[in-house]
């Protein structure tokens, strides 16, 4: 569970999803880098573990969204605090 979530591109859409319901192509812009092969394992392996829940309406062309549930909105409580650490500490960090 802890690689999961602590994994590079769990954490960024851990991050992304922090802010609302996202369709994959939103989570493939605001994850920059991440690759769609990538894209498509994390968000399998958090829905498993009951972090983000899938939605797809029956509609032409199709519709998915993905969002945190109750316990990813949880992890996030604890998440945000620490990514804002590391921002406020990264450059000091990296310069020594």
């Amino acid at each position: 569970m802890l690689d999961h979530v602590t994994s590079k591109w769990g954490v960024l859409v851990l991050l992304a999803l922090a802010d609302g319901t996202h369709r994959w192509g939103e989570l493939r812009r605001v994850v920059e880098g991440i690759s769609e092969k990538m894209l498509a394992q994390t968000l399998r392996t958090l829905e498993r573990d009951g972090i983000v829940v899938r939605t797809a309406y029956p509609e032409i062309p199709p519709r998915v969204e993905y969002a945190l549930t109750n316990r990813g909105r949880a992890l996030n409580e604890h998440l945000l605090p620490l990514m804002g650490w590391i921002d406020d500490n990264a450059a000091e960090i990296v310069a020594s």
